[in-house]
């Protein structure tokens, strides 16, 4: 098999070299790249003789799959797999795995850190303080005693929660088939909404949960509320959220994920959205998640060589 490192995932090089040294054991030829590739030109390129491909986030279009007459299979070192076209993989009866789990703890964590940040307003607090300015006029406010709504209780959100439950948060939680968790009380998305003190979104982009929170979701929040979406930027209208930041229809906003991967535009509409925190698409972007990560994309492909495939989500 002639498989295809598309892109760096965040494994060094020496490690990199020990997966080619095995794989070329068993019989197989694995090729590696250390740059993303430039263009779709380039994406083809590296791509067209694989039997196997492994990539990231790269996007990778129909007609780069279709051109790629050997592919059987594609090991995403990735939990979402919406830059992918599944329905076409699956009408070319390629097989594609993900990274599922990898980056559980990295994001549960980023959220809190996003949540403290805004409820402690450190990004201010560390301006004042290297200004030589005091913290008169400063009040913050605590996790403990608040609730908590999540939409969505896969892995993730079920992590969050435990972390949730432990700073004394009474956890709500949507989800799309009920889940048997005592420590959750699970309610429809129109009571979390008004319930919640803070909504933090943990689910995958489908056609029905793009645009799942828009104008009328952010008009049922609390004003003094804060919403967090590390899952998938398109889940949240931008617009709807930028006006809604700047109309106090709700208080605050932590987004880690957008219609594009960072960099953005310079001039893109959140920027100036108020007591919001945008991040680069850090959630999973931790040494232990990273690890992991590797470890998962090439046992997916040891499982599926093995005939007994693994994380297949198509």
């Amino acid at each position: 098999m002639n498989i295809v490192l598309l892109e760096p995932i965040g494994v060094d090089t020496d490690k990199i070299n020990k997966i080619a040294l095995y794989f070329n054991s068993l019989g197989h030829v694995f090729t590696s790249y250390n740059s993303k590739p430039s263009s779709g030109e380039e994406t083809l390129k590296r791509a067209l003789n694989a039997d196997i491909l492994i990539l990231s986030n790269l996007p990778i279009s129909e007609e780069i799959i279709a051109s790629c007459k050997n592919l059987k299979m594609i090991s995403v070192a990735f939990a979402g797999c919406d830059h992918i076209p599944m329905q076409f993989c699956n009408k070319k009866n390629i097989v594609v795995s993900n990274a599922a789990g990898y980056s559980n703890h990295a994001v549960a964590e980023l959220t809190f850190g996003s949540i403290l940040s805004l409820y402690r307003k450190l990004t201010w607090s560390n301006s004042q303080t290297r200004q030589g300015l005091s913290r008169d006029g400063f009040l913050g406010s605590e996790l403990h005693g608040k609730t908590f709504g999540i939409i969505g209780l896969g892995e993730i959100g079920q992590q969050v929660s435990k972390l949730a439950i432990a700073f004394g948060c009474k956890v709500l939680a949507f989800n799309r088939s009920e889940k048997n968790i005592e420590t959750i009380n699970q309610v429809d998305l129109k009571t979390l909404l008004i319930e919640s003190d803070i909504v933090s979104l943990h689910v995958p982009l489908t056609n029905e949960t793009k645009n799942l929170i828009s104008k009328k979701e952010l008009e049922l929040m609390k004003s003094s509320a804060i919403l967090v979406n590390t899952a998938r930027g398109p889940i949240v209208n931008s617009t709807d959220l930028k006006l809604a930041l700047q109309q106090q229809v709700i208080a605050g906003a932590a987004i880690d994920v957008y219609e594009k991967e960072p960099p953005l535009d310079i001039n893109y509409k959140l920027f100036d959205a108020p007591n919001t925190i945008l991040m680069p698409h850090i959630g999973y972007a931790t040494k232990e998640a990273i690890k992991l990560r590797g470890k998962i994309v090439i046992d997916n492909i040891l499982k599926w060589l093995e005939g007994n495939p693994q994380n297949v989500i198509n």
